[in-house]
């Protein structure tokens, strides 16, 4: 009997101890995640996770709800619809200054890996050239504009200057370039492969490598993140680290696969009926992705910088860029805190 009593013990103390890492039992075993173009390369990590089973693997049922871009998303975390998100970092920023309390508890990606293209044949010689013309992204108010509206400012131009037009992801987009819908684009992985290898752009942007973020912004750029409202943190702090977990094995899987074992696992579609393109476009995309899981504070400032100087309704606003980002849940799952 005694025996029987120290095992039970020992057991709850492991649970405890569980729990007060964030590991304990699971609050909402079923999640809803919103993401604006999940077959995006922008979202790899998501489909790895997905894909390899790692959010099964931690207790996880996760539904993933695809909207046509990242501000679709973003409207259906606020307003109840889905749990999390898979959507750009900016957009936590944007949260806070109006004063609604939502966190990125990830990194998934350090560069946007967006990239800014003209038609072939548009007449191009600089940036100046983008006014009049009507460019693609893909939906209005997601990253891929607010990339677009950051490029237009640096050339003294504004959003008003040219006529954006929400393409979708990857098939729609490369459709609008060819039928002459647009003259130039904002998009991502891997449209813009796509698009390249057939001749029909020219890339005048690109933040798919670290090089070219850093000639745009002048510093890092944090890209992908999963977010949340800081109320589902605090009801549900073993979910997010189940979610977290997962997400951080998906990095770690992608540091050491190759881009073929990479297309092996995603679903057909995204290959967009030619797997050697899309190996193509993850090697393209492959240095942006997080390393680490975490948001340097170099680059929190970079995005809030480019916020407040090109956004009119940031510019007084006064974010404490450290609720931006809830850096626990990594630390963990990476080990770090014991």
């Amino acid at each position: 009997m005694k025996l029987t009593k120290i095992i039970a013990a020992a057991i709850l103390l492991a649970f405890a101890a569980g729990a007060a890492l964030g590991q304990g039992a699971i609050e909402k075993p079923k999640v809803v995640l919103g993401v604006g173009g999940k077959s995006l390369l922008y979202y790899l990590p998501l489909t790895v996770a997905e894909r390899k089973g790692f959010f099964k693997e931690r207790g996880l049922d996760v539904e993933i709800q695809d909207f046509a871009g990242g501000a679709k998303s973003l409207q259906a975390l606020v307003g109840g619809s889905v749990d999390v998100v898979t959507g750009a970092y900016e957009h936590t920023i944007r949260m806070q200054a109006k004063g609604q309390d939502i966190r990125a508890v990830i990194e998934l990606g350090r560069f946007p890996a967006i990239v800014v293209a003209v038609k072939k044949g548009v007449k191009f010689d600089s940036p100046a050239d983008f006014k009049g013309m009507k460019v693609g992204v893909t939906a209005p108010g997601s990253s891929t504009n607010m990339l677009m509206n950051f490029v237009l400012a640096k050339a003294g131009l504004t959003p008003q200057d040219v006529s954006f037009i929400g393409v979708g992801s990857s098939a729609s987009a490369v459709a609008a370039i060819r039928n002459g819908q647009l003259d130039a684009i904002s998009h991502l992985e891997p449209a813009i492969t796509m698009l390249e290898q057939s001749g029909d752009i020219r890339v005048i942007v690109d933040t798919r490598t670290e090089e070219g973020t850093r000639a745009l912004f002048g510093g890092e750029n944090p890209a992908a993140v999963l977010y949340t409202k800081e109320s589902f943190i605090q009801a549900n702090p073993n979910t997010t680290q189940a979610l977290v977990d997962a997400l951080y094995k998906a990095l770690q899987w992608m540091k050491t696969a190759s881009a073929a074992d990479i297309a092996a696992i995603v679903p057909e579609n995204y290959l967009l009926g030619d797997k050697a393109l899309y190996i193509a476009a993850l090697e393209h995309s492959k240095p942006s992705y997080s390393q680490t899981g975490m948001i340097d504070a170099d680059g929190m400032r970079s995005t809030n910088e480019m916020l407040m100087r090109f956004e009119p309704e940031l510019k007084d606003a006064k974010v404490d860029l450290s609720k931006t980002f809830d850096a626990r849940f990594v630390q963990r799952a990476a080990g770090m805190t014991h």
